[in-house]
């Protein structure tokens, strides 16, 4: 970042030396590794002060309009690396850390993962977060900070047990404390009618249950080779730290649950909901998240306008799937009780500002809540929603009387039911789907009532991966390989990989690139030997196979749906061949799954353990474990999948057709050089389009289109390719035979699970149905991995030929289609400005500029 790097490394050093002793009392020689990455933190946290103040000084001198994007979710994963590698000092840390004595990759891991997020929702959510930042959007995203996040998931004997995250067990130097904008948010109590200033009857809510929500900031830092980078917020709300949420009485009355209920609202992202408590929670958690964002966005709107007339022009709000659709009733009133608006205005405004991504085909998925609930814990949020679904059903009959017939599927309220998805529509002026075939499926089967009355609302936007985080931070081999060929402009303009596809052909590239994929499958294999993340059963063996076998990755969260049953059904298929005749598979597999099972999720639940029986049992055979392993990585997060995503000849992406909304897992893969074997499921439709058919070659099973039709015809019958497949009898017995298990437990289990595939109306997911190509296209599979020249062309024409699953291309949609934002990047003189006024209280700069 300074052409005087000895400068700076002085100035860093003397800055850390400064921080321990003022704020930990010790000096360089004597501190812990703890204590140093706690200082080098807060050195380093300076200088992205100085950014992220000059950031938000601009937005609220320019007016502009702003996004606010709210998620149940987000998975940043350490933040510590990325801010480094976004700001261009890499090299500069690494100095400092030479010349103090410490080794960079010890001091990097210290760094615990930030435990607010499960899967690809979250992950797709920071991903547009570091793209905003890139691209210099005035945005904010809000969250919630989970005490405990979904759980840490361990693995013993083949059953998942869940465990606190203990990722705020020490200070976390990345996060600030704002207890001036704390707010309150109400639940339950008595509605008292009274007008407000236009004459609209509003409620106010007397004796409610209060909770206070303390929000804390994480910034977030855009990729700028130049010290002018944009820091934007992540803002994440917190119950826990409020003593006045806790309820004393309750306590002292025995009722200790109910005491510490509002207090651990936060404690735990997506509570089992198996129950009436977990349902309660759940609600409440979504409110808290609507009400006091939404709190805060009129605020920092007031901030800077004298009142509420430039709200609808100024505010853009993104409902980041059903979790946060209680914006709609929430801001409407806002809207009508502290700000006054009419009805018609005020709905105006929420409809103006508000868009709905939805991320889910699965009508099991999208949620619904219980009438009496909602009613119980948000009466006048309740209200709102009745009188708009009133509202809705009458102008839509009124204006399209053939939907009489469709009115139960288009209201917003049916069977006691609260259905979150149609109140999201009906109050956002866009919806978008994350893939194009999501956005067809979206318009023709799942809305599609709505569609027809509102067609100029849906859109799609396609799901991307931010390259900087996902191909140059985690993958720094491969990302020197690119830009020596290439140059080093697609670190933001990801459009430029495209010529990448020139060095495809050529012998040495080839060869470099096969280099550099076996050096970070040893990378990784040492990385588990070092972390103990393999459980061998008790037997002496390596931890795994050697680089030059396939290294196959099956990594996503457990859901029937993503077929992880049926990569393990092949997995077991193979033993069994390897078994029968040694020779029959001269490649050898290592086949890894990572991810967890929400803890409700029993079915899930018995693919884990299934997992683990095969396993054991490959482990324990002398023969088929020298050519075939089946690993299980527990607690699958961002950390580990910066390890394994650099290290994977094979993607599985073999989600049932029509199921997958668009996944990005897909794309971090297929950008780190991973050939795909997949349905033509969600993005991976768009990226097989982009790649071309010749270099997508494993394409496998039946289409979204023949799934919805063998459904509506009840024509899918298991026991028939049971009855017809020899190779999938085989494996379906061992799962009933005891072959594979070695207590009941595991017995009911697997049982279980063969159950779910050959009873009548089971198998929803079409496992045996695509099995059987499944099998035959890992054939080819192996075919192209024993020719290595031509697998890595394959891998870099798949490289070349992803430009277009970048984040950014995202997010600039988003900007341009529905939120019509514009670049807004903090200006030069406010940047001077605050640097000079810190240079000159400071004597320890880190940085010069």
């Amino acid at each position: 970042m300074s052409p005087n790097l000895d400068f700076d490394t002085e100035s860093v050093i003397n800055k850390i030396k400064h921080y321990l002793i003022t704020t930990m009392g010790r000096t360089s020689q004597n501190a812990t590794d703890e204590e140093f990455y706690l200082a080098f933190s807060w050195a380093l946290r300076e200088e992205v002060m100085i950014n992220w103040t000059a950031t938000n000084n601009t937005f609220k001198e320019k007016k502009v309009r702003k996004l606010y994007y709210l998620s149940m979710e987000y998975m940043p994963g350490r933040l510590l690396g990325n801010n480094l590698t976004n700001i261009s000092v890499i090299d500069l840390v690494r100095s400092v850390l030479t010349a103090m004595d410490r080794d960079f990759s010890k001091i990097m891991s210290l760094e615990p993962e930030i435990g607010i997020g499960n899967g690809g929702l979250g992950r797709l959510a920071s991903c547009f977060l570091d793209s905003l930042a890139t691209l210099q959007y005035p945005a904010l995203g809000y969250g919630m900070r989970y005490q405990y996040g979904i759980f840490e998931q361990a693995v013993k004997k083949g059953v998942q047990i869940e465990k606190p995250e203990c990722w705020l067990l020490r200070e976390n130097p990345w996060e600030f404390r704002r207890d001036n904008h704390a707010v309150q948010v109400d639940y339950r109590g008595t509605l008292n009618p009274i007008h407000n200033d236009a004459g609209e009857e509003v409620y106010a809510l007397d004796d409610p249950e209060s909770v206070r929500a303390l929000p804390y900031d994480l910034p977030i830092i855009g990729y700028n080779p130049t010290p002018n980078f944009s820091v934007l917020s992540l803002r994440v709300w917190s119950t826990k730290e409020s003593p006045h949420n806790f309820q004393l009485q309750r306590y002292n009355a025995g009722h200790l649950d109910q005491a510490a209920e509002n207090t651990g609202l936060t404690d735990v992202l997506y509570p089992n909901d198996n129950h009436e408590a977990g349902k309660r929670i759940r609600l409440k958690q979504e409110f808290l998240l609507v009400s006091a964002s939404l709190q805060d966005i009129i605020n920092q709107h007031l901030g800077v306008f004298e009142n509420m007339t430039q709200f609808v022009d100024k505010v853009r709000i993104q409902i980041n799937d059903t979790h946060p659709a209680l914006v709609i009733p929430e801001l409407m009133r806002l809207l009508l009780k502290d700000h006054h608006f009419k009805w018609h205005d005020a709905l105006g405004t929420v409809q103006a500002v508000c868009s709905y991504t939805n991320h889910t085909i699965l009508k099991e998925a999208l949620e619904e809540w219980n009438e009496e609930r909602m009613q119980e814990l948000l009466p006048r949020q309740y209200q709102i929603v009745c009188k708009l679904n009133k509202q809705f059903c009458t102008d839509a009959v009124e204006k399209h009387p053939h939907k009489q017939a469709n009115l139960e599927e288009l209201s917003i309220i049916s069977h006691g039911q609260v259905k979150m998805a149609n109140l999201a529509i009906f109050g956002s002026h866009k919806v978008n789907g994350v893939a194009k075939l999501h956005s067809e499926i979206l318009k023709n089967d799942l809305f599609k009532p709505f569609y027809e009355i509102y067609p100029e609302k849906f859109t799609n936007v396609t799901n991307g991966v931010t390259q900087r985080r996902w191909l140059y931070y985690s993958n720094p081999l491969l990302a020197e390989f690119i830009t020596k060929r290439i140059g080093n402009e697609w670190i933001k303009d990801f459009s430029k990989i495209k010529d990448l596809s020139k060095f495809a052909e050529d012998t040495n590239s080839q060869e470099e690139f096969l280099s550099i994929k076996d050096q970070n499958k040893k990378n990784f294999i040492q990385y588990l030997e070092d972390t103990n993340s393999v459980d061998l059963c008790g037997q002496e063996t390596s931890v795994c196979l050697s680089s030059d076998a396939l290294f196959d990755v099956h990594i996503k969260r457990f859901h029937e749906y993503k077929r992880q049953l049926m990569n393990a059904l092949h997995a077991l298929i193979l033993y069994q061949e390897i078994k029968e005749n040694p020779s029959a598979r001269p490649i050898k597999r290592v086949v890894f799954f990572g991810g967890k099972a929400a803890p409700g999720y029993k079915i899930a639940k018995d693919v884990i353990r299934f997992i683990f029986c095969l396993s054991r049992k490959i482990l324990k055979d002398p023969i088929v474990k020298d050519h075939l392993r089946v690993i299980f990585i527990p607690n699958y997060n961002v950390s580990k999948a910066e390890k394994i995503i650099p290290a994977a000849d094979l993607s599985e992406q073999i989600s049932t057709a029509g199921m997958e909304a668009s996944g990005t897992g897909n794309m971090k893969l297929s950008i780190n050089g991973a050939l795909t074997i997949g349905t033509d499921d969600g993005a991976n439709v768009e990226m097989r389009e982009h790649v071309t058919d010749k270099y997508w070659p494993f394409k496998f099973g039946s289409s979204a289109s023949e799934n919805a039709q063998m459904k509506h015809d009840h024509s899918y019958n298991p026991k028939t390719i049971y009855e017809s497949n020899k190779h999938i009898a085989k494996a379906l017995d061992a799962l009933v035979d005891g072959s594979l298990t070695e207590n009941d437990e595991e017995a009911k289990a697997l049982e279980e699970i063969h159950q779910s595939l050959l009873s009548n109306g089971h198998d929803r997911y079409f496992v045996l149905n695509d099995l059987p190509d499944y099998y035959e296209t890992h054939k080819k599979v192996e075919q192209l991995y024993a020719t290595p020249n031509e697998w890595a062309k394959f891998a870099l024409m798949n490289i070349s030929s992803l430009g277009d699953f970048s984040a950014d291309i995202s997010v600039q949609n988003y900007a341009t289609n529905i939120w019509d934002i514009e670049p807004c990047p903090p200006s030069t003189e406010e940047l001077s400005r605050i640097r000079k006024e810190y240079a000159d209280l400071d004597r320890c700069r880190i940085l010069p500029h």
